[in-house]
């Protein structure tokens, strides 16, 4: 069995449709693949269904693009220069395109030459072949005393798959077991699947804490117990009071689908206990493009696989000249890490935007490639709290290279890697395997990308601000995107 890399977000969701538990054995294996997430990035070396590389239900498979200034070609060796964008997208919607073809080095590869199979000194003391046995024989009188005295029978399978997942969980917050369902919505994530746990919350003044207020049936928070009128205290590391919005606490619930979130709840008066939850409840993110005096707003909730080419016919579909836009990445948890790599592709060229750093103490830089389309354009970036990872990778970027000005709040500061490995078909362990930083160096864990511009207040207001900002900079003459007729061929 072959590794797969995944990269990890905060917020929301889904690899393709056609990608099931029955045909994971047809499978084909392609290179690796870097997803951010907030409070946690994900590297998978990912597996697409062979199915997959038709591009037959690709929404973008085919689309061709001229851009027009000023809704005129001035000549027609500009036509013919400006053609190339059709040629762009249809090398993105190919298997082997040039951003996400690139190997994530610092992930686990299909290569197993290329894995460090190095043992540190402080961990060698113990042989690979054995385990101590008073550990053995402590590990078989917990399982016997469980079996034996607690106060429901516990089935030894569940016994085992727990030991698994505590052994990984106390590694760190984003190291976690997979079960089939975790693990199948976490490969469909690269698609755009956004998951919860299941539940909705209300902070009640008279109570004083957060209550449930709806449980979905069958969801994640159902299948263990969570039940309306449960107080929830805490989701990670995050304590709720009433200082929180309800925006907020979704927020932390939210994240890529099959990932695993810890909630502290209690019933009224009883004790406090911590639940682990896998964010199954999955439900598809869309990019959102609107015109609003000649600005282009663009809400990009994540980054999957086809963002670049969501972004791209979401600004054909405004059938309107453009003078500058305005990149919304509020709670964008992050995603496929390459992704954000082909956004960045898209308003600047030749630059480098992220290092990823390894356990052999090796960076990796990923750059740009391909023609700016989006060069000419005026940009501000507007981002919150929730923006990270992938999100911070696009916003550091274009911030240190000038490009856009960002706008909004300190974001999450999410810069550590995952890598996704299949222990079979319908089961895998996700594990840290590398850190990411700014392509200058700087590290974003823990710190965040500063805004430009710091917002504070009501976010409803937020969109106004950055949107006067873009038009303050606005091209006199916009450009408008068409997709590229026949006889223009």
């Amino acid at each position: 069995m072959q590794p797969i890399s995944f990269a990890r977000s905060f917020l929301s969701k889904g690899l393709s449709k056609s990608v099931g538990r029955a045909s994971v054995a047809s499978m084909v294996l392609q290179p690796a693949i870097l997803i951010g997430v907030l409070g946690c990035t994900i590297s998978v070396n990912a597996q697409a269904a062979v199915g997959a590389s038709t591009n037959n239900d690709n929404p973008t498979n085919g689309l061709q693009l001229i851009s027009l200034n000023a809704d005129e070609i001035a000549d027609e060796n500009d036509a013919d220069n400006l053609s190339n964008i059709a040629d762009m997208l249809d090398v993105a919607d190919e298997p082997d395109d040039s951003i996400d073809s690139v190997p994530d080095e610092s992930a686990l590869t299909d290569d197993a030459d290329d894995i460090d199979t190095d043992i540190p000194a402080e961990v060698a003391q113990v042989s690979l072949n054995a385990i101590s046995p008073e550990t053995l024989k402590t590990f078989v009188a917990v399982v016997d005393l469980v079996r034996r005295q607690y106060v429901d029978a516990v089935n030894d399978e569940e016994l085992f798959s727990n030991a698994m997942s505590g052994m990984l969980t106390k590694l760190d917050s984003h190291a976690e077991f997979l079960d089939a369902e975790a693990y199948e919505n976490l490969r469909a994530f690269t698609e755009g699947d956004v998951g919860d746990i299941g539940i909705k919350v209300n902070y009640q003044p008279e109570a004083g804490y957060w209550v449930v207020t709806e449980v979905i049936d069958d969801s994640p928070a159902d299948k263990k117990g969570i039940a309306v009128g449960d107080y929830l205290h805490q989701v990670d590391e995050f304590k709720l009071d009433e200082g929180r919005q309800v925006n907020d606490v979704e927020q932390l619930l939210t994240g890529i689908a099959g990932t695993q979130v810890d909630i502290i709840t209690s019933k009224a008066g009883r004790r406090k206990h911590t639940t682990t939850l896998q964010r199954n409840n999955s439900h598809p993110q869309i990019v959102e493009t609107k015109l609003v005096d000649g600005i282009a707003i663009v809400k990009l909730p994540a980054f999957q696989n086809n963002s670049r080419e969501k972004l791209l016919e979401g600004l054909i579909n405004l059938n309107a000249p453009i003078s500058g836009i305005l990149l919304d990445m509020r709670d964008n948890p992050g995603g496929v890490l390459t992704s954000a790599v082909s956004v960045a592709s898209l308003f600047m060229d030749d630059t480098d935007v992220v290092q990823v750093q390894a356990r052999r103490n090796t960076s990796r830089v990923l750059s740009t490639q391909g023609d700016a389309i989006l060069k000419p354009l005026p940009l501000v970036v507007l981002q919150n709290r929730y923006s990270a990872s992938a999100a911070e990778v696009l916003a550091s970027s274009l911030q240190a290279q000038k490009r856009a000005t960002i706008i909004g709040e300190v974001s999450y500061g999410k810069g550590s890697v995952q890598s996704v490995i299949p222990l079979n078909d319908e089961q895998a362990v996700k594990l840290t395997v590398a850190n990411y930083m700014t392509a200058a160096g700087k590290q974003i864990d823990e710190i965040g990308v500063e805004p430009d511009v710091p917002l504070s207040g009501s976010e409803n207001t937020w969109e106004q601000q950055a949107l006067e900002l873009v038009k303050a900079r606005a091209l006199d003459a916009g450009i408008r995107f068409v997709r590229k007729t026949a006889t223009q061929e």
